[in-house]
């Protein structure tokens, strides 16, 4: 299938792709063109996720480019950072249902779970014929997970015993797994665990009302004594810092997926203001509208340098906290206004599924503060450059 260079992509980052890695990304993107994007705005309006796309997504390695145990070959993390990119191109639910089951899920197991799990389940979640969820954010700590984790965990002989609850848990309404991270009541430590959703105690309830990613099923869940063995116990989890390598590796992934969504909602704009006539011309003739798809196009490309340079970082072994921080900061950061500037030049229009450019405003709300807030990257970076932790 023949590649072509994204327009947005105005310094031709995509050329550090390899010709295995451009098809791979061809054919990811002609998908997305077919049967998603001509259906997403119904579901995005009716709040539902649309399930049949996690059999494509399955076949086209969308779910398996990351794991040794199962990638169909060889590539980079800029590679599967342009995969993020295209999903939320399209749509960022779509997008973040992959983060989840791909980063937050899978990336828990491979990251802190013995062989014998990843053998187990990597392969499972890869195909989709598991789906996943990653239970860390509770109704009362967020951005203070590292310290105020309530959910607790109690060793009693071969098994454990889970309490407590979790909120805004993506894919949890549907979910076979969750990764649920609880305190060691023993010791104090952070743990994770591979929980079935099927097991006594464990209940999700999807979160209604939502004014953005409409299509994730996020859900609250309650743990009531719920009993997994240790066999479930993700075994190399032994404190945050093993919790925090999980967040640090998907964070700059979610920096990819905002200029996916700026982008998304850029190309909308541009398509938007070449047919749209005012005072006998298209607005795309306009100085002020050019002004806004100008700007636009600048927050992308800077953005673009940062997360392009993130990955390679991450390639390199080299990728720190701060990295990924600063790239999800600043890249959400730019997203925001770039969704902004593309709805004004869409006018009234602008607010109407139609023309998709309301879908991307809405959506840039939640990538703006899931995995970790402006704020918090913030001071990441800030302790970085200063040496000094300016947390409360």
């Amino acid at each position: 299938m023949t590649f072509e260079p994204l327009a947005s992509d105005f310094y031709s980052y995509q050329g550090l792709l390899t010709d295995r890695e451009r098809e791979a990304l061809a054919g990811i993107r002609a998908w997305l063109e077919a049967d998603v994007k001509p259906i997403i705005g119904g579901y995005w309006e009716r709040a539902e996720f649309p399930m049949q796309v996690v059999r494509p997504l399955a076949e086209l390695g969308v779910l398996s480019y990351a794991w040794d145990e199962v990638k169909p070959f060889e590539n980079s993390s800029v590679f599967r950072g342009f995969v993020a990119l295209e999903l939320a191109r399209v749509d960022a639910s779509v997008g973040t249902f992959v983060g989840v089951q791909n980063g937050l899920a899978t990336g828990s197991i491979s990251i802190a779970g013995s062989k014998a799990q990843r053998d187990e389940w990597i392969p499972k979640l890869a195909s989709g014929e598991v789906i996943g969820a990653f239970g860390l954010t509770e109704p009362f700590s967020g951005s203070d997970s590292a310290r105020g984790l309530r959910t607790t965990a109690r060793r009693e002989g071969d098994e454990w015993v889970l309490n407590g609850a979790k909120r805004w848990i993506g894919n949890a309404t549907f979910s076979d797994i969750t990764i649920i991270w609880a305190k060691d009541e023993a010791d104090g430590q952070v743990k994770g665990f591979i929980v079935p959703t099927s097991t006594p105690g464990y209940e999700a309830t999807k979160i209604e009302g939502k004014i953005s990613l409409r299509p994730v099923q996020n859900a609250d869940i309650t743990l009531t004594d719920v009993r997994v063995p240790e066999s479930l116990r993700l075994q190399n989890a032994n404190s945050f810092r093993d919790t925090a390598a999980v967040l640090r590796a998907t964070r700059a992934e979610v920096a990819w997926a905002a200029v996916g969504t700026a982008v998304g909602a850029y190309e909308a704009a541009v398509a938007y203001s070449k047919q749209r006539v005012q005072f006998g011309q298209p607005i795309a003739a306009h100085q002020l509208i050019q002004e806004h798809l100008v700007n636009s196009l600048g927050n992308i490309t800077a953005s673009l340098g940062m997360v392009v340079r993130a990955s390679q970082l991450q390639d390199a072994g080299e990728l720190r906290d701060e990295h990924s921080a600063l790239a999800k900061a600043y890249a959400t950061s730019r997203m925001r206004e770039t969704v902004a500037w593309a709805r004004e030049a869409c006018g009234g229009n602008g607010i109407v599924l139609e023309y998709d450019v309301a879908r991307f405003f809405a959506d840039a709300e939640a990538l703006y503060s899931y995995e970790g807030t402006r704020e918090m990257n913030t001071l990441i970076v800030g302790r970085a450059i200063t040496g000094e932790a300016a947390f409360v």
